[in-house]
C-alpha cells in the first residue's frame, strides 16, 4: 500500500509569504493565532495566512495572523558576484600551489608459486610450507 499526502488549500500557499486569508479560504470570520481563542473573530479580509516551515513535515503548517501580530519576513541577503576579483584570487592561488610529493611505490611481496598466496615475513608459505630460501 502506498500512502500519499492529500492535496488541499494549504498547498497553494507559498512558504514565508503573507497572503490575505479571504483570497485563500473564503468563509466565516475567524481568529488570529496569537490573539487566541478568547479574542473576537475578525473578517477574513483583515487576517493574513502565513505558511511556516516544519522540520519533520515537508508540507509545513499554516497560521492566521491579524495585522498587529503578522510575522516579519526577513529576506536573505545575497552577496554580489564580482568576477574580476574572484578570477584574480584563483589564478594567484594556482600559482602558489606546490608540486605534489612523489608517491613511494609499494614494496613487492613474495608470492608462493604453488598456492599463489602471499608469503609471510619468514619466507614460508602458510598453506603448503614452501620456502623461498
Amino acid at each position: 500500500m502506498k500512502i500519499v499526502a492529500s492535496s488541499d488549500w494549504r498547498d497553494a500557499i507559498p512558504f514565508d509569504t503573507l497572503v490575505v486569508v479571504a483570497d485563500v479560504v473564503p468563509g466565516e470570520p475567524t481568529r488570529c493565532f496569537t490573539c487566541g481563542t478568547d479574542s473576537e473573530p475578525q473578517p477574513r479580509t483583515e487576517l493574513w495566512a502565513y505558511k511556516h516551515r516544519h522540520p519533520k513535515n515537508h508540507d509545513g503548517y499554516v497560521r492566521f495572523y491579524c495585522a498587529e501580530h503578522r510575522p516579519v519576513i526577513q529576506r536573505p541577503v545575497v552577496a554580489a558576484y564580482v568576477a574580476s576579483s574572484r578570477s584574480a584570487r584563483s589564478s594567484r592561488a594556482a600559482a602558489e600551489r606546490r608540486p605534489a610529493k612523489p608517491s613511494i611505490p609499494e614494496r613487492q611481496r613474495a608470492v608462493c608459486p604453488n598456492c599463489f598466496v602471499e608469503v609471510s615475513a619468514t619466507g614460508e608459505c602458510g598453506m603448503c610450507s614452501w620456502s623461498d630460501s
